[in-house]
């Protein structure tokens, strides 16, 4: 990771002064890399390790960092890990071009070093990525997601790119398609562990502020607690819930409600058995290779992801 880290500040030089404050900047509050140590890991898992794996990590972190630029001006945020957001200091219009400066960098670092198949996995989870935003946006304003919908869209916004590592990962090191595909998948079944994790914490405690956040319901998107509540409900109580969350998705009073019904409901049980199943089908595709160190770090990996606090 520290041998990354230099690769990966190098990927970030440019010519331009204002450009290259931005990226210390970015390099100064990056997150848990989560995502390159599924990259170097899976490339482990078959006990090898090249220069094209660094490249892959590399591109992997740069199109990270350039959708959650992109997707703070999306959200109008303006703190991202505790940080400013880049929108917050430089506003949206310098911000939309960081993204697409760090977009452009991750293809051209493929490009360059004639890894195209790396460039068909990225790409691919770019397209997806982007499917998915757009489609949580079509649905939110009609609040008709149903369950398949739903995990079509956490599979295409937050699962494809996990999936993306460890394929990447794999093909950094020479294994065949198969291979490939099978790591894919699961990265594909840990990233939707991920995204259910994520939306248990709209309805947990914030270390914070000492309540759930709500986050997900201000904004009007329909995460799994919430579907499931939905569909197990009466229809005057189902009634209330489109009610608050179109119209009423701004009063803390009712939002506290709406928590509190779905936790009733088990609405969280239910979602938090559906993230230990992904998690337990990541598994058994684990199982399917060589026990060495990198398959239970890997291990170690995917039950952070389904256990942490944040």
């Amino acid at each position: 990771m520290d041998l990354f880290e230099n690769k990966f500040k190098d990927s970030l030089k440019s010519n331009v002064s204002l450009l290259d404050r931005i990226m210390h900047y970015i390099i100064k509050r990056k997150g848990k890399q989560m995502r390159p140590m599924f990259v170097f890991l899976t490339a482990k898992l078959f006990g090898k390790f090249k220069e094209s794996t660094y490249r892959a990590a590399s591109m992997i972190e740069l199109l990270h960092t350039a959708t959650l630029v992109h997707d703070d001006v999306i959200d109008e945020a303006d703190f991202r890990r505790g940080f400013f957001s880049i929108n917050a200091l430089w506003k949206n219009k310098i911000a939309v071009l960081v993204g697409d400066f760090l977009l452009s960098r991750g293809l051209l670092l493929a490009v360059k070093n004639e890894e195209f198949e790396l460039l068909k996995i990225m790409s691919t989870a770019v397209q997806e990525m982007s499917e998915g935003e757009l489609l949580q946006i079509e649905k939110a304003r009609k609040l008709d997601i149903t369950e398949k919908v739903y995990f079509d869209i956490i599979r295409k916004k937050t699962a494809t790119l996990i999936a993306a590592c460890c394929a990447s990962g794999a093909n950094s090191v020479g294994e065949d398609k198969n291979t490939v595909e099978t790591m894919r998948l699961f990265g594909e079944k840990a990233g939707i562990a991920f995204q259910i994790k994520d939306d248990l914490f709209d309805y947990t405690k914030s270390t914070f502020i000492g309540k759930p956040t709500g986050n997900d319901i201000r904004e009007q998107k329909m995460t799994l607690p919430l579907i499931y509540t939905l569909n197990n409900v009466s229809n005057k109580e189902k009634n209330n819930i489109i009610n608050i969350v179109k119209n009423h998705h701004e009063n803390d009073k009712k939002v506290a409600i709406l928590i509190d019904l779905v936790k009733e409901k088990g609405g969280m049980n239910y979602a938090e058995n559906v993230m230990i199943k992904y998690r337990n089908e990541a598994l058994e595709i684990l199982n399917q290779f060589d026990d060495n160190e990198s398959r239970r770090s890997l291990e170690l990996l995917l039950n952070f992801v389904v256990n942490r606090k944040k």
